[in-house]
């Protein structure tokens, strides 16, 4: 349910528009070329220029799809807002069935809006929090967990569709919940699978390998400390698929040096978008 606090918190994160302006050349020259600026601030937010019949979308197209969101849990909801070249969105139910994978180790539902300018259609995925290493992640590689939402201005006007698409959504979470379990189920060898993942250093000594062996560890000392937390024992290196996942994601959304002003919801849509993440994921997923 979108309570009025939602609402609220929605148009005061994005208390701002995107214009279209023209791009012009040198000497002022005209080209067909329009770039997109924040009202607030003026500042460019895509690398990619747009022509004349693009319409941006707006904050209050983005409160729509929110609106529409919401039908995807049970009861009231929280939301947690970002922007970085376009609107991102976490949808959390207040209370929902939590999913448990070993003891102490349960995950909970969350939907992540992205409604970028980059010219294609936005998504909504299932994702899931897991309470054990506060991880915030996606599997995209579980096809009914991602939807494809029509990049157009006046979204409202759409409400049906967009409840519907939402309603698809909610359903995935039965869909992903059953992958998770199979991933719990299934061993693979830590060594085997960061090295998959990440290679071999090029040089044995060097900067790279100081990286290459520092992430190592704290990826290593990470499953290992959950392990210990969930009752879990690694025996010949092995662990879980889902261990050795959120090793390496939780290591990425947590550890990995960032640059400039990070923040929590920052740390996970760069992680989302992790190129070793991405690799491990079609790694372990059963």
């Amino acid at each position: 349910m979108l309570t009025q606090d939602i609402v609220s918190t929605v148009i005061t994160k994005f208390d701002f528009q995107v214009d279209k302006f023209k791009l012009s050349g040198p000497d002022n020259m005209a080209t067909p070329l329009y770039g997109l600026f924040r009202s607030d601030t003026a500042e460019c937010i895509s690398k990619q220029s747009v022509t004349k019949q693009y319409v941006p979308h707006t904050s209050d197209d983005v409160l729509s799809l929110v609106e529409a969101g919401a039908n995807a849990f049970e009861g009231d909801i929280d939301v947690d807002c970002y922007f970085r070249n376009g609107h991102f969105v976490n949808l959390m139910p207040n209370k929902t069935e939590r999913l448990e994978i070993f003891r102490n180790d349960g995950i909970v539902p969350r939907v992540i809006i992205n409604a970028s300018y980059n010219g294609r259609a936005f998504t909504a995925t299932m994702g899931f929090y897991r309470d054990l290493c506060a991880n915030m992640s996606m599997l995209r590689s579980v096809d009914s967990t991602t939807v494809s939402i029509r990049h157009s201005s006046g979204l409202r006007s759409n409400m049906n569709e967009l409840i519907e698409q939402f309603n698809v959504l909610k359903e995935s979470w039965a869909d992903l919940s059953l992958v998770i379990q199979q991933m719990a189920s299934q061993k693979v060898v830590i060594a085997d699978i960061l090295k998959q993942v990440y290679g071999e250093p090029e040089k044995e000594t060097g900067r790279g390998a100081t990286i290459h062996k520092n992430r190592t560890e704290a990826i290593v000392k990470r499953i290992l400390n959950e392990q210990a937390r969930t009752g879990q024992t690694a025996l010949d290196g092995k662990v879980s698929a889902w261990q050795m996942f959120n090793g390496i994601q939780g290591y990425v959304q947590h550890d990995a040096t960032r640059k400039g002003s990070v923040t929590d919801f920052s740390r996970i849509i760069d992680a989302a978008n992790d190129r070793y993440v991405k690799k491990a994921e079609q790694l372990l997923v059963a």
